[in-house]
C-alpha cells in the first residue's frame, strides 16, 4: 500500500480531503474490544492443522473462545498458562489474528511453532531454527527495468539491499505504543530472555529423526538458535532463489508467517520467539520437495522445542 510517509510528496494534496472523508467513515459507537480471558498468558501460535494437533492434544485445562470463526484455546501446556490458536497460512491471516489475541488475551509473550523451509546449506531437513531475528523479503518494490538494469523510483531512498531481478527488498514503517512517530525498520528482533531459554533447551533436548520405522532422516535433528529468518507472501521452492536469500540476508529458515508476527508483536512491546523446524530445502534438494514427507516429523519437532522452552521460562 503506497503512503505519503513511506513517499514522500505522494498525494499531498488529498490530505485534507480524506481527512473530512475519514470524519464521516468513522464507526458510530466503536468500543475497544473486551478481554474473553482476563489471565496473563503465553500464546502458541501454529500456521496450520498439522503442527496445531500436536500441542493441542497434550493441552490440559482447556476452553474454547471463537472469533472471527477462529478457535482459541486457553488452558496449560508444559505448567504454563497458554493461549493455542492457527494464524492461518500467509503473512496477512498470520498479522491479523496474532493482533486478535493480542487484542483479546492477556499476553506475556508470542511464541510461534511450525514448520519451513531451510536455506543455509549447513542445515538439513528436521533441524530446528531459532532465529534472533525475522524480515519480509518480499516487502518490496517492483523496479523499473531499464537499458541498465532494473531501477527503483528516483524519489525513493535507497537502501542498499540487493534486488532479485525487478524485486528490490525494502525496510517498513512501524509504529509502538508511546513512541513518537513511525519508526523505519528492516529487522524484527526475537526476546533475548526466550533466545536464552532456547539455548537452554538446544543443549539438552534429542529431537525425533524418524517418520516411520522406514522413513528416517539421513542426520540426526539439531537446534540452532541464531542468524536470521525471513518470511514472504510466497511458498519457495525455487534453488536460484533460496542462494539469493542465503546470499542477501544470511537467512537460515524461509516461512510465510513469522516475521509478520514478530512485527506485530514488536508494534504491541510484546516479546516474541519463533520455533521453526525445516520440513524441506526451499529448493535446495537433489529430488522434489520434500514438505509432505516429513511435515509430520517437523512439526513433532518444532513441538517438541516449543514446549521445552515453556518449562524453561519462569
Amino acid at each position: 500500500m503506497h503512503s505519503s510517509a513511506r513517499f514522500p510528496g505522494f498525494l499531498p494534496a488529498m490530505a485534507a480531503g480524506l481527512s473530512g472523508l475519514m470524519m464521516l467513515a468513522a464507526p458510530l459507537g466503536a468500543v475497544a474490544a473486551e478481554l474473553l480471558d482476563p489471565k496473563p498468558r503465553i500464546a502458541v501460535v501454529s500456521a496450520f492443522e498439522p503442527e496445531w494437533q500436536v500441542l493441542k492434544s497434550e493441552l490440559a485445562e482447556a476452553s474454547e473462545y471463537r472469533v472471527n470463526g477462529r478457535s482459541f484455546i486457553t488452558g496449560k501446556l508444559a505448567g504454563k498458562d497458554v493461549v493455542l490458536f492457527l494464524s492461518g497460512i500467509s503473512m496477512v491471516n498470520a498479522a491479523m489474528n496474532t493482533q486478535i489475541a493480542l487484542d483479546r488475551f492477556s499476553l506475556s509473550a508470542v511464541t510461534f511453532s511450525g514448520i519451513a523451509g531451510g536455506v543455509d546449506p549447513t542445515l538439513h531437513i528436521g533441524d530446528v531454527v531459532i532465529a534472533d531475528q525475522w524480515s519480509q523479503y518480499l516487502e518490496a518494490v517492483f523496479a523499473r527495468e531499464t537499458p541498465e538494469g532494473f531501477a527503483i523510483p528516483p524519489w525513493m531512498e535507497e537502501q542498499g539491499i540487493a534486488g532479485y531481478g525487478m524485486i528490490v527488498p525494502r525496510s517498513v514503517n512501524v509504529t509502538r505504543e508511546n513512541a513518537s512517530g513511525e519508526e523505519e525498520r528492516f529487522w524484527f528482533p526475537s526476546d533475548p530472555g526466550l533466545l536464552d531459554a532456547a539455548r537452554e533447551v538446544a543443549a539438552k533436548l534429542d529431537l525425533a529423526d524418524c517418520v516411520e520405522e522406514n522413513k528416517c532422516l539421513t542426520a540426526k535433528p539439531k537446534i540452532v538458535v541464531g542468524g536470521n529468518g525471513v518470511s514472504g507472501q510466497a511458498f519457495v521452492d525455487n534453488a536460484k532463489f533460496r542462494e539469493y536469500v542465503l546470499a542477501t540476508f544470511g537467512a537460515k529458515v524461509l516461512d510465510m508467517e513469522s516475521a509478520a508476527v514478530a512485527h506485530v508483536a514488536y508494534s504491541n512491546g510484546v516479546p516474541f520467539l519463533a520455533v521453526r523446524s525445516l520440513s524441506d530445502l526451499a529448493g535446495g534438494s537433489e529430488g522434489a520437495n520434500e514438505m509432505a514427507t516429513f511435515m509430520g516429523l517437523a512439526s513433532k519437532n518444532s513441538a517438541a522445542v516449543v514446549k521445552a522452552i515453556l518449562q524453561e521460562m519462569p
